[in-house]
């Protein structure tokens, strides 16, 4: 609608809350932050907008789209907050959820613990039933058994309930009719059945997901609909869009419906725009580093596309040690997670060492400079005490810091208890929580066959400008690219991102004996369901109708291939671009698999069999393109954009030395100029040493080439 111009991105961290208004007619960008509020996210989303609309009086009632990323539902897997959840499942089965994949993460730690289920064992019901791997019934379900443990279930007080059946991606029959009773029992009661959540082979996973979607469910259908309540009150009457973990967006409804999609809702949207911005100026490699209050998150680029992976882990009991955690088997971008953000910790480790992270202050009560009761310092706090952060002009002003504070915590916490001096203390801080994020972007890099000398660094986040430039250094990268609103980086993805939704069905068959036109049917079908999906989710009427009529064809579908050596238990994904499979001869996809195959193992073995295990679908609707605003083409020197200069610690001089503060919003396109440097603008500060150059391009990005590393880019053609 014409009198609806404007977009409304909200992205819910750990510590702050962003938001980003576009305005569709003029491109124009406004942006505000404000303190999450961990007991209802939905406050601070009606807060913020409230604050909003003192400045852009009226903007709700022109609101077209709120697209909104979240961390409430992986927040509560790893606080275990969710539903009273109750499983029911195959004769044999009740206790996959503990025996998992039956891997030590730790094979030598005698102590190594592995999360608890998110459904303990007297809630966890058999049924005497089974399918063949083939589809064919083994053994009927009895109604009345399944009757009697749904009522088993009820009457234990659950709330949500979770069916897996073994091999029901082949047939549903059993878990459609336990669906079937449960309504009847309990219309009103929350239900997640395997074949709707994840279709797919390998019991464990399988099962862990369609819990941990039971589990979530009720709460997040609660949030949504009070979230939705609270924007309604305010005056908006637009649609409401959920970021999904694999990199689109999807309705509330289907949200709702399919939590699990959205654990890592918000996180992916700065890789979006990472994607979106490489596209833009055409850049192939990127490194896209999301540094906020809690963690850093960042994402290699290849060839202009952020990798998706098929599974993750939730509520690891090692943070960062892989095994530890709730396996969940859905399409996700492939994130890297750092403890590593402005509200990390510093302290003295058991070792006697300085240690910074993974445990953070979070937004209550945050960094000591917040002021706001804390008492240990933080990473944001040692980047105060070394003068990269202006006290007074924190969130453009509205938050003031407390430098004495930050630096009599420091002092006593740190400084004294390590016997150093306190400038070796706060720069210790600084550049330990760099090389924890090199040290891991390093190994993230190198696993995807990349080379970090060659990539673009991409900096988002309010404190991601503020180290980008000294992981930069770290790495050897070349260069480092700043946007503008950097610091609200994931709401401005989510402009950049389609409407889009991932299906697949597993269907476990040798490359030799498949039969190409049943495959094909498989694929026609994933696309026709996912073509409902996005029909249900746009407004206008008829506006997807039938499947293979005209209107239908705006919709893209992307097809790929699970595919592996028979008796390998990891599959190999190989994507089809072709619109008929039945067409494609059975050598071209063997050529194609052993082409992928080798690329990433180094060699592939012609001899052995293939085999199908999944087939995927991802269906997304033409992205609404997002029109950067230009800045004015006034001619200022760098002069002219000058705040004044400030002293700030250089780790090339060793000691402080004089910076040159430029205000952001004073730079004009063209403008060229020489680090030592900072660069201010509201919700983030970019840091630029002596040896790194900086230009401003037609939009108002930041080009930061390290001149140490200038004679590798030529590598990056």
């Amino acid at each position: 609608m014409p009198d609806k111009f404007y977009r409304l991105g909200c992205d819910i961290g750990g510590t702050f809350t962003d938001f980003v208004l576009l305005n569709d007619q003029t491109g124009e960008v406004k942006i505000y932050k404000c303190l999450t509020t961990p007991q209802d996210p939905s406050d601070a989303v009606e807060q913020g907008i409230r604050e909003m609309e003192i400045h852009t009086p009226g903007f709700v009632e022109k609101l077209d789209e709120v697209i909104h990323g979240t961390t409430l539902v992986i927040n509560s897997i790893i606080e275990r907050k969710g539903a009273k959840t109750g499983l029911i499942t195959t004769k044999g089965f009740r206790d996959v959820l503990e025996i998992g994949r039956g891997i030590r993460y730790a094979p030598y730690d005698v102590f190594a613990e592995f999360p608890k289920p998110l459904i303990p064992r007297r809630l966890r019901l058999e049924v005497d039933e089974r399918i063949r791997s083939d589809g064919s019934v083994l053994k009927p379900l009895s109604r009345e058994e399944a009757r009697r443990a749904v009522r088993t279930l009820l009457d234990l007080g659950v709330e949500s309930i979770a069916v897996c059946l073994i091999n029901s991606f082949e047939n549903p029959t059993h878990e459609w009719m336990l669906k079937e009773i449960i309504e009847e029992e309990a219309p009103g009661i929350s239900v997640s059945i395997s074949y709707q959540v994840l279709p797919q082979i390998k019991e464990y996973e399988r099962t862990s997901t369609t819990v941990t979607n039971a589990y979530v469910k009720p709460l997040t259908g609660r949030y949504l609909s009070r979230l939705a309540g609270r924007l309604g009150s305010i005056g908006f009457r637009g649609k409401l869009f959920i970021m999904l973990s694999s990199g689109g967006v999807t309705s509330v409804e289907t949200a709702a419906q399919f939590p699990v999609r959205i654990i890592e809702s918000g996180p992916t949207a700065a890789v979006i725009a990472g994607q979106y911005y490489g596209k833009l100026f055409n850049i192939s490699e990127i490194f896209c580093f999301d540094m906020g209050g809690t963690t850093a998150k960042s994402c290699l680029i290849q060839k202009g596309v952020a990798g998706v992976v098929p599974t993750f882990e939730v509520g690891r009991v090692q943070r960062f040690m892989k095994g530890s955690g709730l396996t969940i088997q859905v399409p996700v971008v492939d994130l890297m997670e750092i403890g590593a953000g402005g509200g990390s910790i510093a302290r003295v480790s058991r070792l006697g060492t300085l240690q910074v992270g993974p445990e953070s202050s979070g937004a209550d009560p945050g960094p000591i400079c917040y002021g706001r009761g804390g008492t240990d310092p933080c990473v944001t706090d040692a980047d105060l005490l070394l003068g990269y952060l202006d006290p007074n002009y924190f969130l453009g002003g509205e938050m003031k810091l407390d430098k004495e504070a930050a630096r009599r915590g420091v002092e006593e916490k740190v400084a004294k208890p390590l016997g150093v001096s306190f400038l070796q203390a706060i720069w210790g801080i600084h550049d330990l929580i760099n090389e924890t994020m090199a040290a891991a972007a390093k190994t993230h890099i190198a696993e995807k066959g990349g080379n970090p000398k060659i990539v673009t660094i991409v900096a988002f986040g309010g404190a991601g400008p503020v180290h980008g430039y000294g992981l930069a250094k770290k790495l050897g990268a070349p260069r480092l690219l700043v946007p503008p609103n950097a610091g609200v980086g994931s709401a401005l993805g989510f402009f950049t991102a389609p409407r889009s939704f991932d299906l697949l069905r597993s269907h476990k068959v040798a490359l030799a004996k498949a039969d190409f036109d049943e495959i094909e049917e498989i694929f026609q079908e994933l696309e026709a369901e996912a073509a409902k999906i996005l029909k249900r989710e746009t407004t206008e009427e008829d506006a997807y109708p039938e499947q293979g009529s005209d209107a239908i064809q705006e919709i893209k579908f992307e097809r790929s291939l699970d595919m592996r050596f028979i008796g390998q238990g990891a599959e190999t994904n190989v994507p089809i671009s072709e619109r008929d499979f039945s067409k494609i001869k059975k050598d071209e996809v063997r050529r194609r698999f052993d082409e992928i195959y080798e690329k990433l193992y180094g060699r592939t073995y012609p001899e052995s069999e293939v085999e199908f295990i999944n087939f995927k679908v991802r269906a997304s609707l033409p992205v609404r393109l997002l029109q950067l605003p230009r800045l004015e083409k006034k001619k200022r020197s760098p002069g002219q954009a000058t705040k004044g200069r400030r002293q700030a610690y250089s780790p090339m001089a060793g000691d402080f030395i004089p910076y040159t503060v430029y205000d952001r919003y004073r730079l004009s396109p063209g403008t060229k100029f020489q680090g030592p440097a900072i660069i201010e603008e509201r919700e983030s500060t970019v840091i630029v040493g002596e040896d790194a150059s900086v230009s401003v391009d037609e939009f108002g990005f930041l080009w930061i080439d390290l001149v140490g590393n200038a004679d590798l880019r030529s590598l990056q053609a």
